[in-house]
């Protein structure tokens, strides 16, 4: 009996008597989160992200919606409900001035599909569509006879313009005007401060930003799918084009630089120079391709261990099938972050304080402090997204370790994803938050660094 007991396997298990890990780093982080907190309650409380989605005019009224007045400012406090769309006066010269648009803007009930020659064919459009297209100081009946409606109209010929989608702004369809008036909103946003072009990058490229996403997730599910079924085939087909890319890589690079060198034409400077490059990446990639091919060659040995460990993979893959799930569950988890923190960022930047000027027109005034909060919510993204990342990295590591060293093959460990959640939960947040911080240490700085090579490029 003694004999057996000493030949027996010993039962592998989880550790029983576990600790919490890095305590403080979680503490910290709570801390973090209350400070971000703060800032979101102090963004909704003194932002007004509807100014800069529905539009507002120059006097302060939000397009689309009622609204109070600003001391100073008698055109204020108008109810705009019917009036949604942002129009400028001035669509086909617009100018920056500090860094406001020169030209004042209105807020109407449509956009003007047809050229607009003259001020009876603005008469005769607000008459017939309800879109007053003047300032609206200025009666429909003395578009005609007011000696000042040249200054209080739009300049003449107005141009046929469609609504902006989303942001409800009259875009100009002539060709010429668009091009001015894409140009100036472009040179607004380099105008900005870092915070204003983060903003304004997240609003124009949101498309790429998600058809980027889902076909990153589309990739995943091939590659996973393919470990799971296809281990032998995907690692040789791997290996295949690797070689082949290669070896096309070299021999393309070596063909033009043959080609250059022999082609007459090939007597300025700078073509010679082209050709001496040619011949510098033709050599470099050759002798790359020469290293890999030599570790491709030496290591051929141990191909079999590859397809076994992708074999493992998709063992583990069949017995913990919620696996493919948990991709997922990360993804919708960082699209809700990722929303809440672009809402908090877009009532940070219209935080600002209503202030009339001379001419009765408004102005927002930035609210104090507000670029430390930006930076600090910045880091709060990256940061956070990290955790989240973290977390989901640990959690199929321990369901992944739990189903692996179980020696009883019979009796797999039961719902081995929810126990790696309930352990990741109960005793190693501060080990995740604690990851997490050191990838944002380092890659803050790159993101600067970046930044003002990008900077230094274009000057």
């Amino acid at each position: 009996d003694s004999g057996d007991s000493v030949c027996e396997l010993p039962e592998w298990r989880p550790a029983v008597y576990r600790k919490c890990t890095d305590i403080l780093w979680l503490l910290v982080f709570c801390l973090f989160w209350a400070g971000l907190m703060f800032i979101s309650g102090y963004a909704v409380v003194a932002g007004a992200a509807e100014r800069l989605v529905l539009g507002y005019d120059s006097f302060g009224n939000i397009c689309g919606r009622k609204n109070t007045p600003v001391e100073g400012a008698n055109l204020s406090g108008l109810d705009m409900t019917n009036k949604k769309y942002v129009f400028f006066l001035n669509s086909c010269s617009l100018e920056i001035q500090s860094p406001k648009i020169s030209s004042l803007s209105l807020c109407v009930s449509s956009c003007p599909q047809q050229q607009l020659n003259s001020l009876e064919d603005l008469q005769s459009f607000a008459r017939n569509n309800g879109s007053f297209l003047c300032v609206y100081s200025l009666n429909v009946s003395s578009y005609t006879v007011n000696p000042k409606a040249a200054q209080l109209c739009p300049t003449l010929p107005v141009p046929p313009s469609k609504s902006f989608p989303l942001f409800n702004r009259c875009v100009p369809q002539n060709p010429e005007c668009y091009s001015k008036y894409a140009s100036v909103l472009i040179s607004m946003v380099n105008e900005m401060d870092v915070f204003h072009r983060i903003l304004s990058g997240i609003l124009a490229g949101r498309d790429t930003v998600i058809g980027l996403s889902v076909l990153a997730l589309a990739f995943s599910l091939i590659l996973t799918l393919a470990f799971r079924f296809i281990q032998t085939l995907f690692i040789h087909t791997l290996i295949a084009l690797v070689v082949f890319g290669l070896l096309f890589v070299s021999g393309v690079l070596w063909w033009l630089h043959y080609d250059y060198r022999n082609d007459p034409s090939t007597e300025l400077e700078t073509e010679k120079e082209n050709v001496k490059f040619l011949l510098g990446y033709a050599i470099f990639s050759t002798i790359i391709t020469v290293v890999l091919l030599s570790l491709i060659f030496v290591l051929r040995k141990r191909l079999p261990f590859s397809v076994q460990l992708f074999r493992i993979v998709g063992k583990i893959i069949g017995r913990i099938p919620f696996l493919l799930f948990q991709p997922l569950w990360t993804f919708l988890i960082l699209i809700v972050f990722w929303v809440f923190w672009v809402a908090v960022l877009l009532s940070l930047g219209t935080a600002g304080t209503a202030q009339a000027t001379s001419g009765g027109q408004v102005e927002y005034r930035a609210l104090s402090g507000i670029c430390y909060m930006a930076w600090y919510h910045f880091v709060g993204l990256i940061w956070t997204s990290e955790f989240i990342l973290a977390c989901q990295q640990m959690v199929i590591a321990g369901a992944v370790v739990t189903c692996y060293f179980n020696r009883n093959k019979n009796n797999p460990p039961p719902h081995p994803v929810l126990s790696s959640i309930s352990v990741l939960f109960c005793y190693h947040l501060g080990t995740a938050v604690k990851g997490s911080f050191l990838i944002t240490v380092l890659r803050i700085p790159r993101i600067v660094l970046l930044y003002l090579c990008n900077i230094l490029n274009q000057k």
